[in-house]
């Protein structure tokens, strides 16, 4: 389990907002509680089995063809119901449980059409079994609005007979009343109501004494009651005996519906968890769709390469905006452990730094990360931050005590699988003695075998790369023309503060700039402006290889044309030998044509000279020439014996067949009428009507055998 220090770490990180933007495209409880009590990887198998669901269910998303997990309902309450005896589910229940069971049918069946294409998302459904017996058991007992069909018991059928019945009676002594009371101006405007379950005649409140029956209720004002005629007392009453006794079947069918389906409890389940899972690989693949994302590869040992990599919350932020996100590409490996990473205040040390630890969090989370798939990324098993203010109140510590309390956690903890961060190292005391420390403690990080990254601006940490093996310099670079951070961390050397440069440019007097150089030591000054002329000469170098990389690209551009006008005047040279080959074997078929016609005057003649010697002489003639078709029906047999024809429309990537040589070449373009096959390595532009689509004769390969019957 990958551990993290502080408690504060994945906040610290920003993974937390990160997990916000996963739940919220989580639709089930189970994803939810997936997303809120994420695993951290520290095995590579799981790690990899994790990424790989999610890449494969991102190659699923915006195809017609979708994963079918529509199932979004948290049936968690009846599942609990149905492992106790004598429970009873409602009707909902049941249409939930109908539809968590077409869910699992649909995925398996889906799965199934693939052909192998997703076996990571498979692997998911291997334990699944369908019970197809669920679905009928339900559909004859409750129907799709989770209402207990008539057909359920014949008490039931009949009991709903006499409801439907009473009800006609009811209605017809009911609207006797109405009619009767209208007539007589007995009524309210309203007429009519229900109270207490009861129908009702709505009076007048002066009439209420004239008509006989039961009142159930009056109007706020006072004017209306609301009386349950005399005449249809009885017929309510019966009416509600036969409702509750449809009550009481209901239930009753209910409970044994319940109790039929409660051997399936561990089905439900399953099917429950597995729906679950799907949607949270779906909200990951989700977003990592949002954030451009890709599987890095994954090794067992500690380290990270990653290549054009973004921090995903800034990437997110800048495409709303439509701004610009400048990627990082960085390695920490075995060799390079310890980053230094220096500049100017505001130019994107500590964003870089969040990037990598974070980036790091996710791929250990089994989240996909906004990096080129070339990247590769290494397991941890702790991870270590000191980023912010740890300041604490509380426990009446200061920024500096509270920075070497972490730093005592670091070095008592720290370890070859440890990936720490470290923003401004040794910051909060005074320079001098704040720069020792932190030299010493970044001496003992790297005795012991640990990576990580430390932004400062202490100029003796960034002379330790020279020193120590496994530590080494990178900068942000900083436009001192135009005073702007250029947002690139260039590895392989220091980078200046800009102190000076940044005052001046502020606005600050002249002649407290240079008092402040004087006071400052020469020493320190001196190195300072050194680092700062070679950062400004590796701006401008820079630009002169990205320079001189368009000039690369231009010649090869040009070598390339180069290239392709040598190979079409050596493709129109093979070109004309296929149309000479191809015309001397149209010849030979017309021969042949002319062979078997003159073959058919010789079997005539002999049947009707009588000079047998010049029949037989002419024959002889005929044979010496059909030599040559022999051997081009030899060359036929051989191609029919090793290929088989389709009878299909050509396809790129076919292999194809000549009709008269029997050629045997790879259909690589189609232009119209003409294509262009490769024979051998050389390209050849024909007529396509000319060749047949073929294949390589082979043994069939047995068909898998399917989890789930095609009917189903």
């Amino acid at each position: 389990m990958l551990q993290f220090y502080p408690e504060q770490a994945l906040e610290r990180l920003e993974f937390e907002k990160v997990r916000a933007l996963l739940l919220a495209k989580c639709r089930t409880s189970f994803a939810q509680k997936a997303a809120n009590n994420i695993k951290f990887h520290t095995r590579k198998e799981y790690l990899e089995e994790a990424l790989e669901q999610v890449n494969e269910y991102m190659q699923t998303l915006g195809g017609s063809d979708v994963f079918p997990n529509d199932f979004t309902k948290d049936i968690t309450s009846a599942l609990k119901l149905l492992k106790i005896e004598g429970a009873v589910l409602k009707g909902d229940d049941f249409v939930d449980l109908s539809k968590l069971t077409l869910t699992v049918r649909d995925i398996l069946l889906w799965l199934k059409r693939q052909n192998g294409l997703y076996l990571r998302l498979e692997t998911i459904a291997i334990p699944v079994i369908y019970q197809k017996e669920i679905l009928k058991i339900i559909n004859e007992t409750v129907d799709e609005a989770g209402i207990v069909r008539d057909s359920a018991s014949q008490e039931l059928m009949k009991i709903r007979h006499d409801i439907d019945k009473k009800r006609v009676q009811l209605r017809k002594v009911f609207e006797g009343i109405i009619r009767k009371l209208g007539k007589q101006g007995y009524l309210a405007d309203i007429s009519e109501s229900f109270m207490n379950g009861r129908r009702t005649v709505a009076v007048v409140a002066e009439q209420k004494r004239i008509v006989k029956g039961i009142m159930h209720g009056e109007s706020e004002s006072g004017k209306t009651v609301f009386i349950e005629p005399e005449e249809t007392i009885e017929l309510n009453n019966d009416l509600s005996s036969l409702e509750r006794e449809e009550g009481r079947e209901v239930y009753r069918i209910l409970k044994e519906l319940t109790a039929s389906l409660s051997i399936f409890h561990e089905d439900f389940e399953a099917y429950f968890q597995m729906v679950g899972i799907y949607d949270y690989i779906r909200a990951k693949a989700l977003l990592a769709r949002d954030m451009d994302a890709s599987m890095p590869s994954i090794s067992p040992h500690p380290g990270t390469h990653l290549i054009k990599a973004y921090h995903p919350l800034l990437l997110l932020h800048n495409k709303a905006q439509g701004k610009q996100t400048f990627p990082l590409t960085i390695s920490i490996n075995k060799d390079n452990r310890i980053l230094m990473v220096s500049g100017p205040n505001a130019g994107g040390k500590t964003v870089s730094m969040k990037t990598i630890g974070l980036l790091q969090t996710m791929v250990q989370a089994g989240l996909l990360i906004p990096a080129d798939d070339t990247s590769e990324v290494g397991i941890f098993r702790q991870i270590m931050i000191h980023i912010g203010d740890t300041q604490s109140i509380e426990n009446e510590l200061s920024t500096y005590s509270a920075h070497l309390k972490d730093m005592k956690y670091f070095l008592d903890h720290a370890n070859a699988k440890t990936l720490f961060f470290v923003d401004e190292l040794g910051s909060g005391s005074d320079p001098n003695l704040g720069g020792a420390f932190a030299e010493a403690i970044v001496e003992q990080l790297s005795n012991k075998n640990a990576m990580g990254i430390i932004t400062t601006h202490y100029l003796n940490l960034k002379v330790m790369a020279g020193k120590i093996p496994g530590i080494f310099n990178g900068a942000m670079a900083f436009d001192e023309e135009n005073l702007l951070p250029l947002y690139q961390l260039v590895l392989g050397k220091p980078g200046s503060s800009y102190t000076f440069s940044i005052a001046q440019r502020s606005g600050l007097p002249k002649h407290v700039i240079e008092r402040a150089k004087q006071i400052t030591d020469k020493g320190h000054f001196k190195l300072d402006k050194m680092l700062h002329q070679t950062e400004q000469q590796s701006v401008r170098m820079v630009g002169k290889e990205q320079h001189l990389d368009q000039l690369i690209r231009e010649n090869e551009k040009l070598k390339t044309k180069y290239e392709d006008l040598i190979d079409k005047e050596k493709l129109k040279q093979q070109q004309e030998t296929l149309k000479l080959q191809n015309k001397i074997k149209k010849e030979e078929l017309d021969y042949l044509r002319e062979m078997e016609r003159k073959f058919k005057q010789i079997v005539f003649d002999w049947k009707r000279t009588e000079n047998k010697g010049e029949v037989i002489s002419n024959a002889e003639k005929v044979l010496f020439k059909k030599k040559h078709i022999q051997q081009n029906q030899a060359a036929a047999t051989k191609a029919d014996k090793n290929y088989k024809i389709l009878g299909k429309q050509p396809e790129i990537g076919d292999l194809m067949r000549n009709k008269d040589n029997h050629q045997i070449g790879r259909l690589v373009e189609i232009d119209g009428k003409k294509a262009k096959i490769r024979i051998g390595h050389m390209p050849f532009t024909v007529t396509l009507e000319e060749w047949l689509v073929v294949e390589p004769k082979k043994p069939q390969q047995r068909k898998r055998k399917s989890q789930v019957s095609g009917d189903e």
